[in-house]
């Protein structure tokens, strides 16, 4: 018989402005510090001090966590294959961007 469970969250709405300690963000994302500090190493994140004692992360690092954390569940990828995903992700949102761009220029005829 397998189990079934739920896993339930609550929103939060984090301003820019705002920032996070390694533990505060870890308890927020309901991330482990190791998986934090890995997301660090593989340029994911971007935290601003000397080392993990001092470290700050803005505001959008909760949702980038939260976001990488998720992809290493459901894909079940390590860190550095999520650090790829990510990236493929910006990329593909960039070239929307310049797809709807382009869509919108006027077509000049002679």
């Amino acid at each position: 018989m397998s189990s079934v469970y739920v896993l339930t969250t609550h929103a939060v709405i984090v301003e820019e402005h705002c920032s996070f300690t390694l533990p505060s963000l870890c308890h927020a994302s309901g991330a482990r510090t190791e998986q934090v500090r890995a997301l660090v190493g593989e340029g994911v994140l971007h935290p601003t001090g000397l080392g993990p004692t001092d470290w700050q992360f803005a505001g959008d690092a909760l949702a980038r966590t939260r976001r990488a954390l998720r992809l290493a569940r459901d894909l079940e990828l390590g860190m550095a294959g999520v650090a790829l995903v990510l990236d493929l992700l910006v990329e593909i949102d960039d070239l929307r961007i310049q797809l709807q761009a382009h869509a919108r220029t006027p077509v000049r005829t002679h």
